[in-house]
């Protein structure tokens, strides 16, 4: 067994906390490891002045697999959602953790919920998918597109004129931030981004030691559930920069997954779910992602693709 482990990680609080979570649990299997991280700046955390729809994928993971690959990281620590479902060559996922709340959330200045905002509201994202399920909800709202960490955005809230945010609930509540919260947003209302609220380890597929050490990191539900997910973004072509948003959840042995493409500006919202067997998780994404292309998923997408 290895002597010590480098873990590669974005240098954000958010993703230090993720990296400084897996290394714990690392450690408690194996305390005898030294566990060391290395921080690397990604091209999504350079560029702080505009949007990130339009710069491809892997804006947040690419040079992080870069040093993967070279041998300089013997993991590296993603939040989910921002790993592309085509890896590099080489590359895998070798364990997905037990996920955090998956939902989206609302904070807003006077603590009121989505439906109490004042007409023209401004709400703050920078999610092509949030701006979407929101405006389809609320066409009135003004969306204002904010970059940066959990801190900075909770900051434009205080310091701008912008009335409300929405986040990823795992990120606040990783952070302790929970008490801000104004509104938790039902999965169906807004369907959260594939894998959101979930980690993933990467590995190089020729670490057998490594992939052994971290099996019993893995959560089987977990993995079924972003399994699913992820099968629709893939089958869809998708990434975290389009209107897109799958969810899957295993309750009482039976794996459910609903997910949706709404036109960019939210005049248009198609839905789609189905359910079966947790070792189905594939089949399941496929399902519900050919019920989307049928009702013309792929013209919504290209909407956002070409604007």
């Amino acid at each position: 067994m290895t002597s010590s482990i480098t873990i590669g990680t974005r240098g954000s609080q958010l993703a230090l906390w993720q990296s400084q979570f897996i290394k714990k649990k690392i450690n408690n299997l194996y305390p005898k490891i030294d566990i060391n991280l290395k921080i690397i700046k990604t091209k999504g955390d350079k560029i702080q002045d505009r949007s990130l729809v339009g710069l491809g994928k892997g804006i947040f993971t690419k040079e992080i697999e870069i040093g993967l690959i070279n041998r300089e990281i013997d993991l590296a620590v993603h939040s989910l959602k921002d790993l592309p479902t085509q890896m590099p060559k080489g590359l895998c996922i070798t364990a997905i953790p037990q996920r955090e709340d998956p939902r989206d959330i609302l904070i807003s200045d006077n603590n009121h919920q989505l439906d109490k905002l004042a007409t023209g509201a401004k709400i703050g994202t920078s999610s092509p998918r949030r701006k979407a399920q929101l405006l389809y909800s609320r066409a009135d709202l003004e969306i204002v597109d904010i970059r940066g960490n959990v801190d900075t955005r909770i900051n434009k809230l205080n310091t701008t004129d912008i009335d409300a945010i929405i986040l990823a609930a795992a990120g606040v509540k990783r952070l302790e931030k929970q008490d801000l919260i104004t509104q938790y947003f039902d999965t169906n209302l807004i369907v959260p981004a594939v894998g959101q609220g979930a980690l993933a380890i990467q590995v190089r597929e020729d670490n057998a030691d490594i992939i052994n050490m971290l099996h019993p990191i893995n959560d089987p539900e977990t993995s079924a559930e972003i399994s699913a997910e992820r099968t629709v973004l893939e089958a869809l072509s998708g990434g975290c920069q389009l209107p897109l948003g799958a969810y899957a959840k295993y309750i009482d042995d039976n794996l459910q997954l609903i997910a949706c493409v709404c036109h960019p500006e939210g005049s248009q919202r198609i839905v789609e779910e189905s359910s079966g067997k947790l070792e189905d998780a594939s089949d399941i994404g496929k399902i519900v992602a050919d019920k989307l292309l049928r009702k013309g998923a792929d013209k919504l997408i290209s909407l956002q693709i070409n604007s």
